[in-house]
């Protein structure tokens, strides 16, 4: 495996996970797996190992962005990543009970749609509209939503950023910033576990692969993550819906490829 090729596949890779999380809390797994599968050939099961970990540095370094500029919300983003974690583990168990059914596009579709939503019509929620809602109101609502998105995600294992993005803006009335704040701060600790799990059930990581993934996603995110804070909400909106229209596309290229 040459190296520039192994440099060329992690740097777009990197840069498509990394403006995924910095501007729409986009789980990197979704960029990173399908182009490490396809161009190096590499064992899917590993490949998610490693798309995984890059979320986590990634992830954190953007929540720490949205968070110093006032765009995260802690507290509820607590209770509802208790949420996700219990009911992915109860999601992935039942589907492990049922028949297989295929719904490998499930994200690749759901990307792509709401990269269209984000264009077509903009979340202009105002954060004193969201401070309308009570606090009580806002926890419960946090964690029925917790209990929807981790049962999705378990049951049929892709879409976790996404179904929490949706969420956020459209179930629980969040501002576009601060629901992509909330969603990167919780997926930096699903994605550990996740990671840590897959290298303690698969063994360790090709580490030239591993360490090109990590700072590339993280450069990328950290680069969205500033710009996305500095934008107008009407920009924002639209470069997030450019972002994710282009990386559903990109993704449905690469399934068709394998």
């Amino acid at each position: 495996m040459e190296l520039l090729v192994v440099i060329a596949v992690t740097f777009f890779a990197g840069m498509g996970a990394g403006l995924g999380t910095g501007f729409a809390g986009m789980s990197a797994a979704a960029v990173i797996s399908p182009m490490l599968i396809t161009f190096l050939d590499m064992d899917p099961y590993m490949a998610v190992g490693i798309a995984l970990s890059s979320d986590v540095l990634a992830s954190a370094v953007s929540a720490y962005t949205y968070g110093k500029n006032k765009n995260l919300d802690i507290k509820n983003g607590l209770i509802m990543m208790a949420s996700v974690l219990v009911f992915t583990v109860v999601g992935s168990y039942i589907a492990s009970l049922v028949p297989s059914v295929t719904m490998g596009n499930f994200s690749v579709f759901m990307t792509f749609l709401l990269g269209v939503k984000f264009i077509v019509k903009p979340v202009m929620t105002t954060k004193e509209s969201m401070q309308a809602v009570s606090a009580k109101r806002r926890a419960i609502q946090s964690v029925i939503c917790g209990i929807l998105i981790g049962f999705i995600c378990g049951f049929i294992g892709a879409g976790g950023g996404m179904m929490m993005l949706l969420i956020l803006t459209t179930v629980l009335g969040y501002e576009l910033k601060t629901a992509v704040g909330t969603s990167v701060f919780i997926m930096t600790f699903t994605a550990l576990t996740g990671a840590v799990s897959h290298f303690a059930i698969g063994g360790a990581p090709d580490w030239t692969v591993w360490i090109l993934c990590v700072v590339f996603t993280l450069l990328w995110a950290r680069i969205a993550a500033i710009f996305a804070n500095k934008a107008e909400p009407k920009t924002l909106n639209r470069a997030t819906g450019i972002v994710l229209v282009a990386l559903g596309v990109v993704i449905l290229l690469f399934s068709v490829l394998q």
